[in-house]
């Protein structure tokens, strides 16, 4: 099957699988994982940043940032349509009695810098202090600009608020921007990076962190969470085999979600949205959504078709791939409309 659902159905390579066999393991809770540490060590070097914690997952990871930098009673502000704010179940609310401020999203992705600015709460007894501001880089598929994020992160640490990035797909954004890692993560006090989409590690992410202190106190957090693991040096090194060998291609992603935004262009009834990296958007006819799904799965497709579909290509999609999909969407919309 072409599974263009998400980029988190990526298989491990058989070459992540043999040097995820080799793997020297250890206990992590204990801190005797010697894989995990290696590549904690490594990652945060490559992002400039002064630690890093290994997490099972990216929505882990920002709970603990939320949870690290907030009291309870205190606010975060992001984005309406952000992960951390609306599709990580309400967590930081839930665990952590901490109220989110929700902010509409520019078109580039980006919050609007006069409307953070206006959220901003201080320290008065009748509202929730505001101690964080969350970004997300890309956002559906969207490269923040650069010159936003430095300004962002200035207006937050200006008014005394921690910075955090949800970068789940940040080596998506440095290869479509050429910037690299350490220079994205600039301006912000903790970045959380995932690596079981696009690189195709089967799970794990890492919360990095500009300050040491900030990862003690998250590691914490994460043992809290039920997130301490055991010989997790399995999983750090299939993340390891992807940062060593799955950045770089990333670029053949963004060049099928390219490829696939021109092909489906011009259908009557579907509106096309190209994005900076490899996300595709489609506005679709919501009576056709069932009628496509099946129609296109049985053609050895799947897609979550909604009136509002994301198709996002990944290291198991193929330009043969791309041709197929083009071809069978086309098919179904000429029958329907014929």
């Amino acid at each position: 099957m072409i599974d263009l659902r998400s980029d988190t159905v990526t298989r491990p390579t058989p070459a992540m699988r043999e040097a995820m066999s080799r793997a020297a393991v250890g206990d992590d809770v204990w801190g005797d994982d010697p894989s995990v540490s290696a590549f904690e060590q490594q990652v945060a070097e490559r992002a400039g940043m002064a630690a890093a914690v290994f997490f099972p997952s990216g929505t882990q990871s920002n709970l603990a940032a939320l949870l690290t930098h907030c009291q309870r009673g205190e606010e975060v502000i992001a984005g309406q349509f952000s992960h951390i704010y609306r599709d990580e179940g309400g967590g930081g609310a839930v665990l952590g009695g901490i109220q989110p401020q929700p902010i509409a999203h520019a078109a580039d992705g980006s919050l609007p810098l006069d409307q953070v600015q206006a959220a901003i709460k201080g320290d008065d007894i009748h509202h929730a202090r505001t101690k964080l501001l969350a970004l997300e880089n890309t956002f559906r598929g969207k490269v923040l600009p650069e010159g936003y994020v430095a300004s962002a992160t200035a207006l937050a640490h200006d008014h005394d608020l921690a910075t955090h990035l949800d970068g789940a797909r940040l080596f998506n954004a440095s290869v479509a921007t050429g910037v690299p890692l350490a220079s994205l993560c600039d301006g912000f006090d903790s970045v959380s990076v995932c690596f079981s989409k696009g690189l195709g590690a089967p799970a794990g992410s890492l919360l990095l962190a500009r300050e040491a202190a900030f990862a003690t106190r998250a590691r914490r957090w994460r043992k809290t969470l039920g997130g301490g693991m055991r010989q997790v040096g399995l999983l750090a090194e299939g993340c390891r085999h992807a940062l060593e060998h799955h950045v770089e291609r990333l670029a053949e992603d963004h060049a099928h979600a390219r490829q696939l935004a021109e092909g489906l262009a011009g259908i009557d009834g579907v509106e096309v949205q190209a994005c900076d990296t490899n996300m595709v958007f489609l506005a679709l006819p919501e009576a056709h959504c069932r009628a496509l799904g099946e129609f296109l799965a049985a053609r050895g497709v799947l897609i979550a078709a909604q009136p509002r579909t994301r198709l996002v290509t990944h290291l198991d999609v193929f330009t043969a791939d791309v041709h197929h999909v083009v071809m069978e969407m086309r098919a179904y919309f000429a029958r329907r409309y014929a």
